[in-house]
């Protein structure tokens, strides 16, 4: 009778880059998925922690009973980040969207932040938008404080306590630094209008990612693997951008990760080639996902495997939409052995998504996402 690895051990097994039992089976579902299946409006798990959306993850991982690579999702805070001159305030409810901005009390007077978040009923957040995207005014006019949120610890106990619940379902990342440091509109114009500032900046990032590595290696209860990607990195960077501001932070962290043995991982949707060739040869990165094939990226899963697949652990591709979403469960099942065929060829192969399985893909096609994993990939 052949040994059955748990979920946990297959990971580590492929992040070390030897031969599991099967393919490892890991679909990107840490948001919309989990959200929907405990039937709640969304704003109970964004918002109120009720329960919060990470615990939902780990629900939702075992009922598929998936491999899970849980990257980032727990957003590990330490004491001195947490910002409590401002506090949240509700500043507008209705059936579908609850909208909450920061202020702090100066003066007798509340002087308000110039961003908002919005939190849905039947999706996940928009953060940090400004009051005009939404219809409200900069200043609000009416406002309640934010309460009924339940209190969740989310410092060095808490990431303990998320490993217990996740147990062997699979291995819990924490993010270190990012390969995304432009995100949106306003970061573009401020890089623009700051020439003079980026070798400061990446110096400070690299600065910052060196102490809170050390501060999560100095932890009693550490995580399995650290997490130093960034959703869309070559979305409002170009490449010599990524590498001026981000990389040189996210390459040091990646050197000490390796020098105390700990795995690390790169999540970049949309354009990734040219990442997965950075990390492959001017780095020791473990694991880089979801390799999206386009038009929402630019990855060949096969391509990737012949150049890389030596080096780096390859995470992905099955198509969100089109496969996933909308497909049949024949679909998923044919795609699914297409990207073994093409990327578990002597392992360092994780049978994934690309990024974020819809809200309303079918629970079926997820179940024979895992089931041609742990049967048609068979080593």
């Amino acid at each position: 009778m052949e040994d059955t690895l748990t979920p946990k051990a297959r990971l580590v097994t492929t992040l070390a880059g030897k031969i599991p039992d099967c393919v490892p089976v890991s679909p990107d579902f840490s948001n919309m998925i989990p959200a929907r299946r405990t039937g709640k409006p969304f704003w109970d798990l964004y918002l109120f922690n009720d329960p919060p959306i990470w615990e939902a993850y780990i629900e939702t991982a075992k009922y598929f009973d998936i491999d899970s690579l849980m990257d980032g999702y727990f957003p590990l805070t330490f004491p001195d980040e947490i910002d409590e001159d401002w506090n949240r305030y509700i500043v507008f409810r209705s059936e579908e969207r609850v909208v909450t901005q920061k202020g702090r009390k100066e003066n007798n007077r509340i002087v308000w932040k110039p961003f908002v978040d919005v939190y849905y009923r039947s999706d996940p957040p928009t953060e940090d938008v400004t009051p005009q995207q939404v219809g409200l005014p900069d200043i609000p006019d009416k406002w309640e404080a934010l309460s009924g949120v339940k209190p969740v610890d989310l410092g060095p106990e808490g990431i303990k306590r998320i490993k217990q619940l996740l147990g062997n379902q699979g291995l819990v990342g924490v993010f270190v630094t990012s390969t995304a440091v432009l995100r949106n509109e306003r970061d573009i114009y401020t890089y623009y209008e700051n020439p003079d500032k980026h070798e400061q900046w990446a110096e400070q990032r690299i600065q910052e990612a060196q102490e809170r590595f050390k501060k999560i290696m100095s932890m009693e209860e550490k995580p399995d693997f650290l997490c130093v990607g960034g959703s869309g990195s070559l979305v409002f960077q170009s490449l010599d951008i990524f590498r001026q501001l981000a990389f040189p932070a996210v390459k040091r962290v990646i050197d000490l990760a390796n020098a105390a043995g700990i795995p690390t991982h790169v999540h970049s949707c949309g354009p990734e080639k040219e990442l997965v060739r950075i990390f492959a040869d001017e780095t020791d990165l473990t694991v880089i996902d979801p390799l999206e094939i386009p038009p929402m990226g630019d990855c060949n899963l096969k391509e990737l495997k012949k150049l890389y697949g030596h080096k780096i652990v390859l995470k992905g591709n099955l198509h969100t939409t089109k496969v996933m979403l909308e497909g049949s469960v024949q679909d998923v099942i044919d795609a699914a052995k297409s990207a073994i065929d093409e990327a578990a060829e002597g392992g360092r192969f994780i049978l994934s998504t690309g990024d974020q399985c819809g809200r309303d893909t079918p629970d079926e096609n997820l179940f024979a996402l895992v089931d041609t994993a742990r049967t048609y990939g068979k080593y």
